[in-house]
């Protein structure tokens, strides 16, 4: 048995032997795999993605800009009397939005700047009376005659023009409401005959019911062809009687201002005064008429009036209360809405006017997505205005900002939303030529 023992001793260290030195070429082997492929992985070129879109914050604005009505500069410390309007009114150009309270002083001031040409005037008919009294009395009683009665004559003419002006309006509203719903009962008869005419040909419906659905087809038609054919003939009807009138005021004004004229020389005819003392007369009564404009154009600043067509957005200003520099309301044309969105410097040589944008908004006041294009880039580089709610974000950025105009429909859906916050992606592939 010891014999035997010898013999195993030899074999057992020649097999611990192989396997250290097969564990040694396994981790080599291992070793030298892992770096193989890291020198690959680092040699691997990696392609950067491309842009396809640049991102930005926005807020939303009337395409007309934003404006602040205020009374004129010289009427400072000016109180609102009247408030004609409301929050979201829309208003036509002249319209008036507030009254001041400085209205009833200029209005008597009116008064009393009229009662002085009145004076004025009956002083130069003293002058001009001279030593033929009766026959200058006489005159200028015609005088006045007549210049009452073209005065007469103006308002008159000018209330039948006025009239028909409102007649007309009302009129072509009335035949294109009607013109409207004639073509939308054909366009309905129509489509309910083309569905008519798919069950004919299936065989579901006999040919006097397709019949029947033609002729209202044709009814409508005719409808239509009438109430357009009513529209026209009252336009032009009312239109003949309007051109007419302006001409009759016209012919009218020419003859009694030629008689006026013609009174007024025959009064300077028979006058036996001197020449001067009429020419001083007449400078008072030209200064008073001179003063009794200057109270009208004074009247007319107590009124403040809308510059354009549009909407009030907000009221700054209620009766009562003194109009300090934010004016009496902020004042747009809501009919076209843009969103000016900040988009950082770096990004502005990707952004080209065409461009498509998307637009969503930052706070949830409208749903879903809105679209537009960009119209203007701007020149001007400043910091971002529209905060982040991230408080993470740098305000300060240097942003340029760009115009994005939406489209009426859209437009519409965002019009009582003037400044909310919007966030918008410019699609570079829209539009872009880089």
């Amino acid at each position: 048995m010891g014999k035997l023992q010898l013999k195993l001793e030899p074999n057992s260290k020649s097999i611990i032997a192989l396997c250290l030195a097969g564990l040694a070429f396994v981790g080599a082997t291992t070793i030298y795999s892992v770096n193989q492929n890291t020198t690959r992985e680092e040699n691997q070129t990696v392609l950067p993605q491309p842009v396809t879109a640049v991102t930005a914050l926005g807020r939303i604005e009337p395409q007309g800009k934003l404006i602040q009505l205020a009374p004129a500069p010289d009427l400072g410390g000016t109180k609102i009397a009247q408030l004609l309007v409301e929050e979201g009114d829309r208003l036509t150009s002249g319209q008036i939005i507030a009254i001041l309270d400085n209205y009833q002083r200029a209005k008597a001031a009116v008064e009393l700047a009229r009662q002085e040409v009145i004076v004025a005037q009956a002083e130069l008919a003293v002058v001009e009376a001279g030593a033929k009294q009766g026959d200058i009395k006489a005159q200028a009683a015609t005088l006045n005659r007549i210049t009452a009665q073209l005065e007469g004559e103006v308002e008159a003419n000018q209330a039948d023009i006025a009239r028909l002006q409102a007649q007309l309006a009302t009129e072509q509203a009335e035949k294109q409401a009607t013109i409207a719903r004639r073509r939308a009962e054909l366009g309905n008869a129509a489509s309910e005959f083309k569905r008519y005419q798919q069950l004919a040909r299936d065989r579901v419906i006999s040919e006097s019911e397709l019949d029947a659905r033609r002729l209202t087809v044709d009814t409508a038609q005719n409808a239509l062809l009438e109430a357009q054919s009513s529209y026209n003939f009252t336009t032009r009807t009312l239109q003949q009687q309007l051109n007419q009138a302006q001409a009759i005021a016209r012919q009218n004004k020419d003859t009694l201002q030629q008689q006026i004229i013609e009174a007024q020389a025959v009064l300077d005819s028979v006058s036996e005064v001197r020449e001067v003392d009429v020419i001083q007369a007449q400078a008072e009564v030209d200064r008073a008429i001179a003063a009794w404009q200057l109270a009208e154009e004074d009247l007319e600043l107590t009124y403040l009036k809308a510059p354009s067509d549009g909407q009030i957005i907000k009221i700054n200003a209620y009766p009562g209360e003194i109009v300090d520099t934010d004016g009496v309301v902020e004042f747009a044309d809501t009919l076209g809405m843009m969103v000016v969105a900040e988009v950082y410097e770096s990004d502005i040589p990707l952004v080209e006017i065409g461009q498509t944008a998307t637009i969503e908004s930052e706070t949830r006041a409208f749903a879903g997505e809105i679209m537009g294009k960009v119209k203007r880039i701007g020149l001007k580089v400043g910091k971002q205005d529209v905060l982040d709610t991230d408080p993470a974000a740098d305000v300060d950025s240097r942003v340029i900002e760009v115009e994005i105009h939406l489209d009426p429909q859209t437009s519409d859906r965002v019009a009582h939303l003037t400044n909310s916050k919007a966030s918008v992606k410019i699609d570079l592939e829209v539009g872009s030529n880089k």
